[in-house]
């Protein structure tokens, strides 16, 4: 895997761009967190904690609770790059949660980004 600058930025910081990118469209840091809590697991308390401590994006999402089978079908582009070809896990997994934030930005309806269903059980 290549080391990338991303994987070691603090998701503290990222964070707060992930809500108001959701907020300037109209939408709130509760279904921001709702996504994430989808997606890694976390429950309030552990995303809380998470961003107290400065994790690095690696650490947020190796240390995740159970990332939801799900998501290996989530697909599109973001930043000009096919989601489901990324071959990078860890940057799959980052472009996994930019690609929901954009369909909560663009106003799709929160239950209908969230109601993913595994095809795979063994998915990634």
């Amino acid at each position: 895997m290549t080391e990338r600058r991303i994987y070691k930025m603090s998701f503290a910081k990222v964070y707060p761009l992930l809500v108001a990118k959701a907020e300037r469209k109209g939408r709130t840091k509760a279904e921001v967190d709702e996504i994430i809590h989808w997606l890694t697991g976390y429950g309030s308390e552990a995303l809380a904690s998470q961003l107290a401590n400065n994790t690095d994006y690696e650490s947020f999402f190796t240390q995740a609770p159970a990332l939801n089978l799900a998501r290996a079908d989530i697909t599109g582009v973001v930043c000009g790059v096919r989601v489901e070809e990324i071959t990078e896990p860890l940057m799959r997994e980052i472009r996994y949660l930019d690609k929901l934030i954009d369909e909560l930005a663009r106003g799709k309806a929160i239950d209908k980004i969230l109601s993913r269903k595994p095809r795979n059980p063994q998915a990634p």
